[in-house]
């Protein structure tokens, strides 16, 4: 097993930057999640430490091993794709065994490992069967065997949940943490979906237009984030954004407010008194009822999960939709009126260049 490091990572197809310099540090064993929206380059980003797209600048180091120019086959990797790349003629065994086949391993070797993964994976009563007769979460086990046959020093996953539906996901989700515990293997992970990232990784890189907006734990990501970008795109629903101003400045602690509405904030910036901030809070730190010293709020709509309800509010004066959680045996009329409130210590501010102030 192996780290990665990537200094100044950049690539271009032709006069259109698509990464502009990614700096950063992967560990041995960790399970690393790329996300972020369609075009950031999570993917680009993947094949270039593949080594299926040519770096266009910067270096790129496997454990001590530069491997810029060397090729995909003996960078040490294994990767798994979207949409499985199995043979259809061969069975899962032959699909499995393939690439030790390609590299000369003894038959008796290559089985042992085939029949190791099969039995990791769960799909010793499958190793007969075709493509064809598997199912998608079958064919996608397979596409991982014929990975951890290789015995890579890091294994890349390019959206490989995407073609399942809903409950496999969850059960694979599952699996591929199993795996990682077992394996205790290098991860890197592409997804645009925040509950793949959140469950599975060790730390999340957040992109946006080719560039990190942020690394970290899942929670420090969700709790703490940098910026308006990576706080309106970490969590589901996302994070409520109201337009307030400091109403009272200082080095450790401001007062904001939306309308007559006034938050205090612990924070280490210093915001001169006027200066137009943007809140942020979260649907599970808001709470709706009567409170004079709230924001008002008219209901607009409600959503019934079951578990709990979410509540689309509107700021008096706004037609920007909020989002509250709610107890799911409240009722809510359309129409209502109401006041909405925040959690003490949950409140975020972000300055005019969408910096968190903390």
């Amino acid at each position: 097993m192996a780290g990665l490091q990537l200094t100044g990572i950049k690539k271009s197809f032709g006069d259109v930057k698509v990464l502009h310099g990614i700096d950063l540090d992967i560990a041995d064993g960790e399970f690393i999640v790329f996300v972020g929206p369609s075009g950031c380059g999570k993917s680009t980003l993947l094949r270039a430490i593949c080594g299926l797209e040519e770096i266009t600048a910067g270096e790129l180091k496997i454990g001590a091993r530069l491997v810029n120019d060397i090729p995909p086959a003996q960078r040490g990797i294994a990767m798994v794709f979207q949409s499985y790349a199995l043979y259809p003629h061969m069975s899962v065994f032959d699909n499995m065994a393939f690439g030790l086949k390609l590299a000369g391993d003894e038959k008796g070797a290559t089985r042992n490992a085939v029949m190791h993964a099969a039995k990791v994976l769960h799909i010793e009563p499958l190793l007969e069967r075709k493509p064809k007769e598997l199912s998608g979460g079958q064919r996608q086990r397979v596409a991982i065997g014929r990975a951890i046959v290789r015995k890579p020093d890091v294994f890349l996953f390019d959206e490989p949940l995407s073609n399942l539906d809903a409950s496999l996901r969850v059960q694979m989700r599952i699996e591929l943490a199993n795996l990682h515990r077992e394996l205790r293997a290098t991860m890197l992970y592409v997804t645009h979906d925040q509950i793949e990232a959140m469950t599975l990784a060790d730390r999340i890189v957040v992109l946006n237009a080719g560039r990190i907006e942020q690394v970290g734990k899942p929670l420090e990501l969700y709790h703490r984030p940098d910026n308006l970008f990576v706080a309106g795109f970490l969590g589901s629903p996302r994070m409520n954004f109201f337009k307030g101003s400091v109403r009272v400045g200082g080095h450790n602690n401001l007062t904001v407010g939306i309308g007559d509405a006034t938050f205090d904030v612990d924070t280490t910036r210093t915001l001169a008194v006027g200066t137009e901030v943007t809140i942020g809070a979260r649907p599970e730190h808001i709470t709706l009822g009567d409170n004079p010293g709230g924001v008002p709020v008219e209901v607009h709509a409600v959503e019934h999960l079951g578990d709990v309800s979410y509540i689309y509010v509107t700021v008096a004066g706004s037609d920007v939709p909020l989002v509250v959680r709610s107890a799911p045996d409240r009722e809510w009329e359309i129409g209502q009126k109401t006041a909405l409130t925040i959690a003490p210590g949950w409140l975020h501010v972000f300055d005019e260049d969408g910096r968190a102030c903390r």
